[in-house]
């Protein structure tokens, strides 16, 4: 299973801004832009660190997830949260030919923890032998910050302020800090039964 990013989160969705208000960085300077670039890696590690621990994706965009069988023939939990639209279902076989799967046949079933691609009718079609499918969806809370819930927006916020404070340290702390984990915490993925068929 492998799941690829399609596209990026785009720097004009970011809230540098906010961040240096956050951080109570001065203004008025003819240098006040110089520091916006680190501002923005600190943002996406940030990002990346709380989607990585929730299973969430905080800003809207498309992936491709890859996978050689379906868990469940009637529905496949899809990896990540919130999902609006699943774009295409192709399966590969083991020569690498393309079918595309007729959109009639699977139907998205929004959640807020675990979405799944379900079947229309009985079964998902089968993955051939030694091939994959490769389904390509849309994820994402929004695509602009102003859609980010408000909780995890703070949280993004508060970490990236962290790892900005932190810069000259020779090492980061392995742990969020605890208001972040606080903050998130209603939005983690809690499993059960070994993930069933998750």
């Amino acid at each position: 299973m492998m799941l690829i990013e399609q596209t990026g989160v785009p720097g004009v969705a970011l809230p540098v801004q906010g961040l240096k208000d956050h951080l109570r960085l001065g203004t008025g300077f003819s240098d006040d832009g110089m520091q916006d670039a680190l501002i923005e890696g600190y943002l996406r590690s940030a990002l990346a660190a709380i989607e990585g621990r929730i299973g969430k994706v905080v800003i809207a965009r498309r992936f491709l997830w890859i996978l050689e069988e379906w868990r469940d023939l009637q529905g496949q939990a899809l990896p990540v949260a919130p999902v609006s639209a699943v774009v295409l279902v192709s399966l590969v076989d083991a020569s690498g030919s393309v079918t595309i799967v007729d959109p009639a046949r699977y139907r998205l079933v929004p959640d807020t923890h675990r979405p799944r691609l379900a079947a229309v009718g009985l079964l998902l079609p089968a993955v051939p032998v030694n091939g994959k499918a490769e389904v390509v969806f849309d994820a994402g809370f929004g695509a602009t910050w102003a859609a980010v819930p408000a909780d995890l927006a703070q949280a993004v916020l508060m970490l990236a302020a962290e790892f900005y404070e932190s810069r000259h340290e020779a090492g980061l702390a392995a742990s969020l800090p605890f208001a972040v984990q606080a903050l998130i915490e209603r939005w983690r993925n809690v499993r059960v039964l070994g993930g069933g068929a998750a």
